[in-house]
């Protein structure tokens, strides 16, 4: 008798994250992880225990997001997507590596997807639930993040997770947006941020020497935002294990 066929391209839970450091504190502690490209996206999978995840790294922006995560359910048709990575603060009480689960996710022109997400909150711990706003480019100032907290309500801001909560919705997956804190409302972002990071997530050498050429203190900014994202990335690896294998379990 023949033994029903395997679909071992099937993943439990899919990832959706625009930088490779957004993931890769989680992806070490996944094992067998593999790499492959697929168009101009990065494909990884692994094993987190019993779990076999499937992430896509998309770059920045929407419109990237939205075709990497279809790409990503065709090939990998999982249950649950999980939008990840870094946000900004929109909460003045917020610190680098707090973490923010969406309970909807809205852009600046009324689009909201709201999400039935049953999670306890913890602030005392840098555990926040609430409402995500996306943008359309990177919110570098302390100003233009507290009058988005203002006009929207929002705990945090980020580029791409309505994109991925749309093309979950449409395909009827579960979805939740988990995501790490990597700046406060203590200071402006560099302006170099803008233009050293290109539109598939690396950052481009040539600009960032320009940069520091340009205006030597930006190295010290910089240097400072890279110590925040590695602090954010390990946080957000520590949390993302936990939710994986919650989400796995309920399942089985």
């Amino acid at each position: 008798m023949n033994q029903p066929e395997v679909d071992k391209a099937h993943a439990d839970i899919g990832l959706v994250c625009a930088l490779h450091m957004e993931i890769q504190q989680f992806l070490d502690r996944c094992e067998h992880v593999k790499k492959y490209t697929g168009g101009s996206y990065v494909f990884r999978g692994g094993f987190l225990d019993q779990v076999k995840v499937a992430v896509v790294q998309t770059g920045v922006g929407f419109a990237r997001a939205r075709a990497a995560t279809q790409a990503l359910i065709d090939a990998h048709s999982p249950p649950w997507v999980l939008s990840v990575g870094f946000s900004g603060a929109l909460d003045p009480k917020m610190k680098v590596g707090d973490i923010v689960v969406g309970t909807s996710v809205s852009d600046l022109h009324g689009q909201e997807l709201k999400n039935d997400v049953q999670f306890p909150e913890d602030r005392e711990h840098g555990l926040y639930v609430g409402k995500l706003i996306n943008t359309d480019a990177i919110v570098r100032t302390v100003e233009e993040k507290l009058r988005l907290a203002e006009q929207h309500a929002a705990l945090a801001v980020d580029l791409e997770s309505l994109a991925v909560a749309q093309v979950c919705q449409a395909e009827n997956k579960g979805f939740m947006a988990i995501r790490a804190i990597s700046d406060d409302c203590s200071t402006d972002l560099p302006p170099e941020v803008i233009s050293i990071l290109g539109e598939t997530g690396a950052v481009r050498a040539g600009a960032a020497v320009g940069a520091i050429f340009k205006r030597p203190e930006s190295i010290k900014e910089m240097w400072k935002m890279r110590g925040d994202a590695s602090k954010a990335a390990t946080r957000l690896g520590s949390f993302l294990e936990g939710v994986v294998t919650q989400l796995y379990e309920a399942r089985h």
